[in-house]
């Protein structure tokens, strides 16, 4: 009989010791093979163009290619899920967004995730102030060349004017949402899959205003298709000289909602693997090519560590919860 226990503890023990070998070898030779980093929103945003530059200089990083993938629809929600479900291997990420995690579990009364338990921070990449961005073409016939000159227009058209944004949930709309609030105006939301064709839309004219991230709406304030009104900020943007803060246009004291992104990957996976995509992440958002580029757009790149990052979406967290209720935002 003792002799039969031994042998079967010795047989554990080989056995617990191989499977903890394996996965320690698999770390150490990630990644072996491609990895996707998952977009909740349509190509064109902001999410979408920092993951991009992201993945690149992964791929330089590692050796192995990291390919960015829309999957876009219901405020980050559909591609944040998909995320969740993955294999904790770091093979699947996410670039998430204050919406998908600090947001919409406030603003949808159900969701099929739960934005801190089923992810692993892994390191923030940057941080936005949103642009309160109008139609040039518009805005020059209606006269419209300050936010005040907006709040009387939106005063007089109750109803009649469309805000469009990235989708529900997303600070592009809550920031729009709480610009109503405090104004006493109602505009009708038309919440698209992300920032590029919410960004179409406002340049056809078929929308009138938006409250973008700062870098995908730079290019078109740049070219004079969209007037940039005011940064939703607490200061002004060095990215936009002479533009003011929603609170100095609108004498709006308070007013502040900005954004930011970052790396997340399903709950479970290696801490090893995260701090190895972490200091890549870090090493490439110092470089002055990458920090130039990134604040230029109007993103403030970051690179916190996971615990750095962890503690920042807690805080992200209590903030932003009032700030919905406050604006009666709601999705069922």
């Amino acid at each position: 009989m003792t002799k039969h226990f031994l042998s079967r503890r010795h047989l554990l023990a080989l056995a617990a010791a191989t499977a903890v070998a394996l996965p320690a070898a698999a770390q150490s030779n990630y990644p072996s093979k491609p990895v996707r980093i998952v977009v909740p929103f349509a190509p064109g945003g902001t999410t979408d163009i920092l993951a991009r530059a992201t993945a690149n200089e992964l791929s330089k990083a590692f050796g192995q290619q990291f390919v960015v993938d829309n999957k876009g629809g219901a405020g980050g929600n559909i591609g944040a899920a998909e995320v969740a479900r993955a294999a904790p291997d770091g093979y699947t990420l996410l670039m998430g967004t204050v919406g998908t995690h600090s947001i919409n579990k406030w603003l949808y009364s159900k969701m099929s995730f739960d934005p801190q338990k089923d992810f692993v921070p892994i390191t923030m990449v940057a941080g936005v102030p949103n642009v309160m961005v109008v139609n040039a073409e518009k805005a020059k016939a209606r006269n419209i060349n300050t936010v005040e000159d907006f709040i009387k227009l939106a005063k007089a058209n109750p109803g009649k004017l469309n805000m469009a944004s990235s989708g529900n949930g997303t600070s592009i709309h809550l920031a729009g949402e709480l610009f109503k609030t405090m104004t006493g105006t109602y505009m009708t939301h038309f919440p698209f899959t992300g920032s590029g064709p919410a960004l179409l839309s406002l340049v056809s004219g078929d929308m009138d205003v938006m409250f973008d991230n700062l870098p995908s709406s730079m290019q078109l304030i740049k070219a004079g298709k969209l007037k940039a009104l005011a940064v939703t900020s607490a200061q002004p943007s060095q990215a936009l000289p002479g533009v003011p803060t929603v609170e100095q246009a609108g004498h709006l004291k308070g007013f502040e909602a900005s954004s930011w992104f970052g790396l997340f990957g399903p709950a479970g996976m290696p801490p090893e693997i995260a701090d190895r995509i972490q200091q890549a992440v870090a090493k490439a958002l110092s470089s002055p090519e990458m920090k130039e580029k990134l604040l230029l757009q109007g993103a403030i790149p970051s690179g916190s560590t996971p615990q750095q990052f962890a503690t920042f979406i807690e805080a992200e967290n209590r903030k932003w919860q009032p700030v919905v209720k406050a604006s009666g935002a709601k999705v069922d």
